[in-house]
């Protein structure tokens, strides 16, 4: 058997790994940043400082500001779909209260995460430049949570048809999004309430049933 490094491949050549650490600690700064004061006080300036990096150095990594907002971004979405998929496995013997768990999750995640929460609370007062990366483009987040719960539900509903499984895939991410930008009046119930109109669909293509 070989040793833990041989196993996973050489180490990265310095300069490759010195970017690799500036590049984290620049979006570490600008999750920080975000969560304090919103994307809109983000400022390239303050996070080549933060960071202890140069202003070109950040600018050679990420482009333009533009460009650290979606790097932070797909971070937090992958960070954020692991959890939400670590729930769903939990409970895969049960769809309904799989997806239940799932969305509750989610919509905790949203008040617990200071960096979610600095954008649903900017986005309820329609200022964050930061929005537009989690809400009207497809990418990274609805289309990357969409693809997650439907490759879910393959697992667990094969004899739902696919285009079932992504109807229902689409709108219970869909309804978990809108409540976390437009909270329901009565949000204890919310979780339930999307995971029913889901599986009612995928009992829509009458191969099975689902609570």
């Amino acid at each position: 058997m070989g040793s833990p490094a041989s196993a996973s491949g050489p180490p990265d050549p310095p300069r490759v790994a010195w970017r690799k650490q500036m590049r984290e600690r620049v979006l570490e700064e600008a999750w920080l940043l975000t969560a304090e004061a919103g994307w809109d006080r983000v400022r390239m300036a303050d996070l080549a400082l933060r960071a202890e990096v140069s202003r070109p150095s950040v600018y050679a990594e990420f482009g333009d500001r533009a460009g650290v907002g979606r790097a932070l971004v797909e971070r937090e979405t992958d960070r954020f779909l692991f959890s939400v998929g670590a729930v769903l496995e939990s409970r895969r013997d049960d769809v309904g209260a799989a997806l239940t768990a799932g969305v509750a999750h989610a919509l905790a995640e949203a008040e617990r995460n200071p960096f979610v929460t600095a954008v649903v609370q900017a986005a309820r007062g329609g200022t964050d430049a930061l929005l537009p990366f989690l809400t009207s483009r497809p990418e990274p987040v609805l289309s990357a949570a969409r693809e997650l719960v439907n490759v879910w539900l393959g697992t667990v509903t094969a004899d739902v048809p696919p285009r079932m499984r992504a109807e229902a895939a689409d709108v219970v991410v869909r309804l978990t999004i809108s409540h976390m930008l437009s909270p329901s009046p009565h949000p204890s119930s919310a979780p339930e309430r999307i995971a029913s109109v889901g599986c009612a669909l995928l009992s829509a293509s009458g191969t099975a049933r689902f609570r």
